[in-house]
């Protein structure tokens, strides 16, 4: 194949401008992804480094312009434009429209990865190769650093203006989704679809939650040229308004991934229609009413941190209506295991286990202890990698050949990618929440070389090497799916139907999954089966293997290897009856 052949297939320029603009979006994408993934594994080396031997492969600044890239890049240029594509081409695919105002996404898209580029700094070739100097900064934002007259440190201009960007893509895409919204609610004579008001509400999160983000990147620029004074505080306040809804802009499309997934792979529809709306409306009014629970050290009011504990357990409430409105819509099913069911069930199981840490989180006293700490780096990486991205993992699965037309290169390729992103993330996440525990603060490029720290950051760098090594496995199989993929014929075929058509190609072995019934009427007659015995003795496993935690007050005790093996024994555990079969529970 030659180079114009394979630029053809990579961005689907022979498609329609839909497929073409989602495409170019997938591909920048992953790309911004990528380097992040490098910036990722940087830090990890850093750290590890210093621990193992005491010494430092990269300078601090290089080391932290990484953590700053890594964030930008994969949290905006990959998670964000990833997920605005998603909304588009399903928008446009699921509603039958015909895209209006096509310069417009197409102006967003430049936008964006001009924002990167500009968050990145300038590349200086001479005297030496450098340009993470105000990238290196600080990790997600500089005022008051790099601002003249309030920080040592003064900075290109050019961070902010890429935020600027980053607004401008936020609303003009967000602007050109809503507007096709509208134009549906004209021609449809049904209810939006769940999943689709997912994403409406989700792109309506994103404007709000931008609004705070907008002001402050306006302020700093007049402050940054000496036209206004700058209040730190004020302005601190301003920008991380989006602080919590930053985590629901990511959250929210998987919940909507979950709700198209779930019903068609187990094949019954939705246990309540209802409940799903609401628990989609409700996103949407608390996510953006919980800022301050990420500043509750800094000096504001009592009572306004308070009320915002409350509301931020009040997020809680979709997120159970949505648990139990899958569980209810999955019970008694028979499912094909295959990866995109693999990669859903992570998505959902990885959303309990990280939402519960959040609740802890958002408690005042226990965020006095953990605030700033590693801890709170285990619990957001545990809802993005355990959670968000199985979640896109699984719409990717099946929305590459649904736009292609060619069905995955390697089966063998994907079930690689499945396993050894969950583990090394299982273990990267493991090993951040013991360095939590041990109370190592975040960006700590220096610490205590002492056995458990030391033994955590190995933990986590190893992980992280092997959830990027099976995510290369991914992305070498997307190109050559786009490049040797068999042609599949998907004319006049249905959703539903393609998803199944898909995942039969990625199957395990062609075995079904049996969902057990909850609470089986039967369950007190016929008493506990032995299977799920098994699933109880996993729990205790758990709950033991914390006790050296409980009892010690730090993790020297508790010689953190043999406590991962029981965790990882007891979560086996309690999974062999579900991937078996039990009857009841």
């Amino acid at each position: 194949m030659g180079l114009k052949e394979f630029v053809v297939s990579l961005f689907q320029l022979d498609k329609d401008w839909t497929t073409r603009i989602v495409m170019a979006m997938l591909v920048m994408g992953v790309i911004w992804g990528l380097l992040g993934v490098i910036d990722s594994l940087m830090v990890r080396i850093q750290e590890t480094a210093w621990g193992l031997s005491g010494t430092l492969v990269f300078t601090p600044q290089e080391y932290f312009a990484s953590i700053t890239l890594h964030a930008e890049r994969d949290l905006f240029g990959f998670a964000q434009q990833v997920i605005y594509a998603i909304f588009i081409y399903f928008t446009i695919k699921l509603l039958n429209l015909q895209p209006r105002a096509k310069w417009l996404l197409n102006i967003s898209f430049i936008l964006i990865n001009i924002s990167m580029m500009f968050m990145e700094g300038p590349i200086v070739v001479a005297p030496t190769f450098n340009d993470n100097y105000f990238s290196a900064t600080d990790w997600y934002y500089i005022s008051p650093m790099g601002i003249p007259n309030y920080s040592n440190y003064v900075v290109s201009p050019l961070f902010f203006y890429g935020w600027l960007l980053l607004d401008a893509f936020t609303y003009l895409a967000g602007i050109w989704i809503v507007y096709h919204y509208y134009i549906a609610s004209k021609q449809l004579k049904e209810k939006l679809p769940v999943p689709l008001v997912f994403f409406l509400m989700n792109t309506l999160l994103f404007m709000i939650g931008y609004s705070g983000v907008t002001a402050a990147d306006v302020w700093d620029i007049l402050a940054f040229y000496n036209l206004v004074p700058l209040n730190a505080i004020a302005n601190q306040i301003a920008f991380w308004i989006f602080g919590h809804a930053i985590v629901y802009m990511a959250w929210m499309p998987a919940v909507g991934a979950l709700y198209l997934l779930i019903p068609t792979l187990a094949n019954k529809p939705l246990y309540s229609d209802r409940m799903g709306r609401i628990s989609a409306l409700l996103y949407l009014i608390f996510s953006n009413n919980v800022p301050i629970h990420h500043l509750y050290m800094v000096n504001l009011p009592v009572s306004i941190k308070i009320l915002q504990e409350v509301l931020t357990y009040a997020v809680v409430v979709p997120s159970m209506l949505t648990f139990f409105n899958l569980w209810a819509t999955v019970k008694g099913a028979q499912v094909k295991f295959n990866v995109i069911t693999a990669f859903t069930v992570t998505s959902f199981s990885g959303a309990i286990a990280a939402g519960v840490t959040g609740i802890s989180n958002a408690t005042i006293a226990f965020d006095a202890i953990i605030h700033n700490t590693d801890w709170v780096v285990s619990h957001f990486h545990a809802m993005i990698l355990l959670s968000i991205v199985p979640a896109a993992m699984a719409v990717l699965y099946f929305m590459i050949p649904m736009m292609t037309g060619k069905q995955w290169f390697s089966s063998k390729m994907a079930w690689v990618h499945w396993i050894g992103y969950v583990f090394g993330s299982i273990l990267f996440i493991v090993g951040y929440e013991l360095q939590g525990f041990e109370g190592l603060v975040r960006r700590a490029e220096i610490y205590p070389r002492v056995p458990t720290l030391i033994t955590a950051e190995v933990i986590s760098t190893v992980g992280a090497v092997i959830a990027e090594l099976a995510t290369l496995v991914w992305f070498l199989n997307l190109v050559l799916t786009l490049v040797k993929g068999r042609n599949m014929n998907l004319e006049g075929v249905g959703l539903g139907q393609l998803i199944g058509t898909v995942g039969a190609a990625l199957e395990w072995n062609g075995e079904n999954i049996n969902i057990p019934s909850l609470f089986s009427k039967n369950m007190i007659k016929k008493g506990l089966s032995g299977l799920w015995t098994l699933g109880i003795l996993g729990a205790l496993v758990i709950v033991i293997s914390m006790f050296p935690l409980a009892f010690s007050g730090n993790t020297y005790n508790a010689m953190p290897w043999i406590w991962i093996v029981l965790l990882s024994i007891g979560i086996v555990l309690i999974s062999y009856p579900v991937l078996k079969g039990a009857k009841s529970l």
